[in-house]
């Protein structure tokens, strides 16, 4: 008997440990920092908003491609749970895997990428060669590339802080990345997502605590190349890109038919709009409009309010990104939260100064609300990767 008291004593004490252990862990994990939950709550108002308004301005154009209307929007919400899962992932894997074990693996992983574009594994769209297809699977290197130099620099910088006050230990190897990156994209041609990654790089470079004539030598490299690429094209692709914006009207049906849409679009809006869904110029006048310029169909049926409450959105998230950069818990932290946002930050500017005729077309999508697979799903992974920042962050 008393072995038997023995034994149901011992019992009884290693379930208390192991009840007590268990209320431990639960403890912790309710009391795990979840991140900024209001930039989940604005990625997702984009991502919905996004989806809506490429259903609303992909309608007729579906019809007219494939002759069903809901082809855009099935692809769309189909990318939208791959991006969900991709930033649930992302928020759940620290941070410093990202720049201490794949800063040197994901520039060559990259420039791979971009070499195999001009194989015939490269997809060519409307002249342009910007993607690989194996299968009915296709992927846009030129946006991988914007990732994978935000994880060089913010890994690089992260190993040595000192590193950017030297010139050629600190800055010029990201201006040798940086350079082959935008000089492959510009081959495919895809001139908005050279500038893209250029402007990525020369923002965290200033971030990181550069000296302002290092920045000054950069922007001077930069725009060498940049009107270089731009005065030697033999076919006059790049140059007339950059002119047309000038005075789109002069060439209404031609090389500024696009722009002359969107701004009609734009001013047929007014303050309140005509209503969702009831756009006029995404009756197959304007060119893809559930892409580079959504955003003047969004304008036409919503208003100039609307296009204000759209602005204010992206304003909300670039403000909780900045201030997750200036509060995270190391300075790798800081300069990937920082690439992060400059990367949005950017794209969201260069497409509202395409669609409003103040800066030559490009290519650039309006973040988680334009149409497009690749980017969707590459964006909502980095707000993961932000949100995990942000775990550590002073908030």
């Amino acid at each position: 008997m008393k072995k038997v008291k023995a034994a149901k004593t011992e019992l009884s004490e290693q379930l208390d440990k192991k009840k007590n252990r268990l209320k431990k862990k639960f403890a912790s994990l309710a009391s795990e920092n979840p991140g900024d939950l209001s930039i989940v709550l604005l990625t997702v108002i984009l991502v919905v908003f996004g989806t809506v308004m490429i259903f609303s301005a992909s309608y007729y154009k579906s019809i007219s491609d494939v002759g069903d209307p809901y082809v855009y929007l099935k692809r769309q919400l189909l990318w939208a749970i791959v991006g969900f899962v991709a930033m649930w992932i992302t928020s759940r894997i620290d941070y410093h895997i990202w720049g201490q074990n794949f800063y040197i693996i994901a520039p060559l992983v990259c420039m791979g990428l971009l070499a195999l574009v001009f194989t015939p594994l490269g997809v060519t769209v409307n002249g342009a060669t910007r993607w690989i297809g194996v299968g009915p699977v296709t992927l846009m290197p030129g946006e991988i590339a914007k990732v994978g130099l935000i994880f060089f620099v913010a890994g690089y910088y992260g190993r040595d802080s000192r590193r950017v006050l030297d010139f050629f230990k600190g800055v010029l190897p990201v201006i040798i990345v940086t350079g082959v990156f935008a000089g492959m994209i510009m081959l495919q041609p895809n001139m908005s997502t050279a500038f893209t990654v250029v402007f990525i790089a020369g923002g965290m470079i200033f971030v990181a605590g550069a000296q302002w004539k290092h920045l000054g030598m950069l922007a001077g490299v930069a725009l060498t190349a940049g009107v270089g690429f731009i005065f030697t094209d033999k076919d006059g692709y790049r140059f007339a890109r950059i002119t047309s914006f000038l005075d789109p009207f002069e060439d209404a049906l031609g090389s500024g038919y696009q722009v002359v849409q969107s701004l009609l679009a734009m001013g047929t809006g007014g303050l309140t709009g005509l209503g969702l869904g009831n756009s006029i110029q995404k009756n197959l006048y304007l060119p893809e409009p559930q892409n580079d310029f959504i955003l003047a169909i969004i304008a036409e049926e919503l208003g100039f309010v609307g296009v204000c409450g759209l602005m204010a959105v992206y304003l909300l998230l670039v403000w909780r990104g900045c201030h997750v950069a200036m509060n995270a818990q190391d300075y790798m932290g800081m300069i990937m939260a920082s690439g992060i946002i400059i990367m949005i930050g950017v794209q969201v500017i260069i497409n509202i100064a395409v669609v409003t005729s103040t800066f030559p077309p490009t290519g650039v999508i309006l973040p988680f609300v334009s149409y497009g697979g690749n980017a969707l799903a590459i964006f909502m992974a980095m707000i993961g990767i932000l949100i995990n920042i942000s775990k550590t962050s002073k908030l």
